[in-house]
């Protein structure tokens, strides 16, 4: 740990003032100016974006499958070296939530929603369309489930973690404001309070508008096809505008509570319920079936994981393509959110050593994500194989309630998924408000509720506004753009820990 003197002083290299006006005012403008494009010409926009999209898999699709399975290996390393037992705070200090609920929440932040919407339809998705062959064949069952577990299970994690560890590292070892730009001080410690620090920044705070705002106009419109699924209810604008409504209101009153009041009980109601939700699935799912489905996934998934993740397919037009994508779209996607997800997992994890941190990010939601997957996702392959549903060409949006459909207690356990999203929503806008506040006041580890709310509803009516016009599509595309100069910065970050990191050998 630094001296005294060699300690940053970070308030002399910081105006917090004339950051938070700057990076404030510049996102705010930015996140208007590319609302006033999708409202006037939204087709144009999304075509723009789907261009660079296109040309970015196609070009630099090596880059990402490299540097994903990178990441993982350098993050591993990390946790087993000698560096694991350095702790994310003072020495002494203990964690500030305890495991349970530190799981909690940094899994309702990160990728909990997923699980609902994506653990049947993706895994159908791949056994019906997998990379090569034509799919739809006892023999494409566990890959179905194996290509679920490459898209959200290590590499993701292992992305969140390392950002989160330069964060975390900065925040509570040396006194930091929580700002994306201040994991690049140990590289550029003359460049960050500056021009550069600043578009650091407001890169992070645009990812994290958009990234969130898709993700909300998108629940609303999976949140509405359940409804009209269950019990009839017209698929519009106006009921998805209602959804928003009632979400808005609840994580407002969530968001003025704090992170130790709102977003703790919430994220550990809603991982409660999913727990019990999953635990139905199985056991009134064909659950041999399943546990056999989940061990020869395990098999498969170690196996393969590696080469998977560097494969692009050169010479087979069918499997690049589907890398390109599947594979290559998650790992930018990931990335795009790292600025959103990652800042939330470092402000909950003050106290825990570096081995403790990254083996609880990485290891434990991977494999609660892997026993989800296999189980919600290999009841719908069973369905289709064995029972005749069709379950593949189902919308994303109505998978999850087609398999219901033909459980026990159906009606119940749909309205119980569907409350079950709707807290996930909750906890994802109330960590987003929470994240870009930090971002927006000079890296405040409390920002005021003010900031909070006034920036849940600038996202919420921007997202309102592409439902109304469509212009979603714009949004999703736009934060995988992103995702290229996200992934330079996060590689700079890797240099910053190590750096930091060396700095410590002295107090091992």
């Amino acid at each position: 740990m630094y001296t005294k003197e060699q300690s940053p002083k970070w308030k002399g290299r910081i105006n917090v003032n004339e950051r938070f006006t700057i990076v404030l005012k510049v996102s705010v403008l930015l996140a208007a100016s590319f609302v006033a494009v999708g409202v006037l010409i939204p087709d144009q926009l999304e075509a723009l974006f789907l261009l660079l999209q296109s040309f970015m898999f196609q070009t630099f699709g090596w880059y990402f499958q490299l540097i994903a399975t990178l990441f993982f290996i350098f993050a591993v390393y990390l946790a087993f070296s000698k560096y694991g037992r350095i702790r994310l705070g003072k020495p002494d200090e203990k964690p500030e939530f305890s495991r349970g609920t530190w799981f909690s929440m940094l899994f309702s932040a990160g990728i909990g929603i997923g699980l609902f919407f994506f653990g049947v339809s993706e895994p159908i998705g791949h056994f019906s369309a997998p990379p090569s062959g034509e799919g739809g064949t006892a023999a494409d069952a566990v890959g179905g489930v194996t290509y679920t577990w490459l898209h959200w299970g290590l590499h993701a994690w292992a992305i969140y973690a390392l950002v989160a560890l330069a964060l975390a590292l900065q925040q509570f070892r040396y006194k930091a404001p929580g700002l994306m730009s201040a994991t690049l001080t140990p590289l550029f410690p003359n460049h960050m309070k500056g021009g550069w620090g600043h578009t650091v920044d407001i890169v992070s705070v645009f990812a994290t508008i958009f990234g969130v705002s898709a993700s909300l106009g998108l629940g609303a419109q999976q949140i509405n096809s359940g409804l009209q699924f269950l019990f009839g209810v017209p698929y519009n604008f106006f009921v998805q505008l209602l959804i928003m409504a009632v979400i808005t209101m609840i994580f407002i009153v969530s968001a003025t509570t704090g992170i130790h009041r709102g977003i703790k009980y919430l994220s550990t109601i809603n991982i409660s319920l999913s727990a019990a939700f999953l635990l139905f699935i199985v056991f009134t799912g064909p659950t041999l079936f399943l546990l056999n489905m989940f061990a020869s996934s395990l098999s498969h998934y170690a196996a393969t994981f590696i080469p998977m993740g560097l494969r692009m397919s050169p010479v087979d037009a069918q499997e690049a393509e589907w890398t390109q994508i599947w594979t290559v779209f998650y790992w930018a996607w990931w990335i795009s959110w790292t600025p959103f997800v990652s800042m939330f997992i470092a402000r909950v994890s003050r106290g825990r050593s570096i081995r403790e941190f990254i083996s609880g990010v990485i290891l434990a939601p991977s494999l609660v994500t892997f026993f989800w997957f296999a189980m919600v996702g290999g009841t719908g392959i069973h369905m289709e194989l064995y029972d005749g549903v069709d379950v593949s060409s189902q919308p994303l949006e109505t998978a999850l309630f087609t398999v219901l459909q033909e459980l026990p207690l159906s009606l119940l356990v749909s309205v119980v998924a569907m409350f079950i999203v709707v807290i996930f929503f909750v906890t994802s806008a109330d960590s987003a408000t929470f994240v870009l506040g930090i971002q927006s006041t000079g890296g405040k580890l409390n920002p005021p509720p003010t900031i909070k709310v006034m920036w849940g509803i600038i996202f919420v009516s921007a997202t309102s506004i592409l439902l109304a016009i469509g212009g979603l599509d714009a949004f999703q595309t736009a934060i995988v753009v992103l995702a290229l100069p996200l992934s330079i910065i996060i590689i700079l970050m890797c240099f910053g820990i190590m750096k930091t990191l060396r700095g410590e050998e002295d107090y091992l």
